[in-house]
């Protein structure tokens, strides 16, 4: 008997995603069909390769296996590539904000160079404003931006839009309204910056900001430590942080949109990375 790619592939989707259902998503399979592959991996080299525990986490051998399943999975994907889709090659250059990348797209970009290793991705992290500017200059061949209404960049693509939430300790939004509220946001230009600003300006609520990064591990590092209060999309509000409802002394914000902005329509290799993306941002 010898082991397919699939069976791998789904090992190492599972191994990487530490989730039967991300790991699922990942390779377009069921949840119980990456599952049953596993499940026939396991049996057929007589080894337990996960602890199934409150965390999956790989043995040993699970580890041992990884290595040779990704070189694999790897040369399968570059055959399959060369072959199949010979016009996916050359240089993509992609600017995206950071929060989106350290949420969203790490495992997005790494499954798509596996999937197209001619493609070489040269990536670029950055408030929305900067990387409009080198998208205009064609310093980059596609960008994702975060905006306040979707006709604001009346080319892009309509990605999703989603509710803005104050997150952090509710505790400095009680305090007397003549004490400023501490901010945890990014530096000028940042839409989510202008969103907090401009709703507590709008009940008279004083406030300073007490730290600034483009980072969002580090914004989100300052909130948990107390520093303040900071605006987040919901979906990427972390579990460990609270979202605050809204009241009289918590404004509401506007939502924001996201859209994904290119420049060549006859690029193949834009083009593919266009679609990926795509695909994944509207599942998550």
């Amino acid at each position: 008997m010898y082991l397919d790619t699939l069976t791998l592939e789904c090992f190492v989707a599972v191994a990487e995603t530490a989730s039967f259902t991300r790991a699922a998503q990942r390779v377009g399979r069921t949840q119980s069909a990456v599952s049953q592959q596993i499940s026939k991996l396991e049996y057929f080299l007589d080894r337990k390769l996960f602890e199934r525990g409150k965390q999956l986490t790989l043995t040993p051998d699970g580890e041992a296996l990884l290595g040779y399943a990704k070189k694999i999975v790897h040369l399968n994907h570059e055959l399959v590539d060369y072959f199949k889709h010979p016009e996916l090659k050359g240089e993509v250059r992609f600017g995206l904000p950071e929060d989106f990348a350290s949420v969203f797209l790490s495992e997005v970009l790494s499954e798509f160079s596996e999937l197209h290793p001619r493609i070489m991705l040269h990536i670029e992290c950055d408030l929305t404003l900067p990387l409009y500017e080198k998208f205009k200059n064609k310093e980059l061949d596609m960008v994702v931006v975060k905006m306040s209404r979707p006709e604001h960049f009346p080319n892009g693509i309509d990605v999703w839009s989603e509710r803005l939430d104050w997150v952090g300790n509710p505790d400095l939004f009680d305090l007397d309204k003549d004490d400023s509220l501490p901010l945890v946001l990014s530096p000028y230009p940042c839409v989510y910056r202008s969103r907090a600003i401009q709703a507590l300006e709008e009940i008279g609520r004083k406030w300073r900001i007490v730290f600034s990064s483009q980072s969002y591990a580090s914004t989100v590092a300052a909130v948990r430590a107390g520093m303040g209060v900071t605006v987040l999309p919901h979906n990427m509000v972390p579990n460990e942080l609270g979202v605050l409802d809204q009241n009289k002394h918590v404004p509401a914000l506007e939502d924001i949109h996201v859209s994904l902005l290119k420049h060549d329509f006859n690029n193949s290799a834009v083009n593919s990375l266009e679609q990926f993306v795509l695909q994944r941002l509207k599942r998550s």
